[in-house]
């Protein structure tokens, strides 16, 4: 499949679309994903046209690395989290359903269960709280 430049992540990184910013870099962007599995779900993108991570310039890739490591630092501190869970799929087959590289940020507590993704809207306010609270941490 070729790169869609029409895809969400693309319209916010463009501007084109509204997004809850937590971090950014002149390789990366960090935001609230706005049908959250978790509270405090967090996206980072690569701003550059990867599709999954065989696309990913190397270069850009280590930065976007660090963007991840350093917005997954705030967000065990923000939520108090004893565990950070880190995902990234590549493909419709691994559950990728925007086909922008991106890498999934999500705290973890123990017995706590993941709502579906993809499922229902998070109320604003509430994400733009998470957002301020993540900002508040790095």
């Amino acid at each position: 499949m070729a790169y869609d430049p029409n895809n969400i992540f693309a319209k916010i990184l463009r501007g084109e679309a509204p997004a809850f910013t937590v971090y950014e870099t002149d390789h990366a962007l960090a935001f609230m994903d706005i049908m959250p599995q978790v509270d405090g779900h967090t996206l980072v993108v690569p701003k550059n046209d990867a599709e999954n991570l065989h696309d990913a310039d190397p270069v850009i890739l280590g930065e976007t690395i660090k963007v991840v490591q350093t917005v997954a630092g705030a967000v065990k501190k923000a939520f108090d989290a004893p565990g950070i869970m880190i995902a990234q799929l590549n493909g419709s087959a691994a559950g990728q359903t925007v086909f922008h590289l991106h890498f999934h940020i999500m705290p973890r507590f123990q017995g706590l269960e993941f709502k579906l993704h993809a499922r229902s809207p998070e109320d604003p306010e509430k994400l733009k709280s998470f957002a301020e609270k993540i900002r508040q941490c790095l």
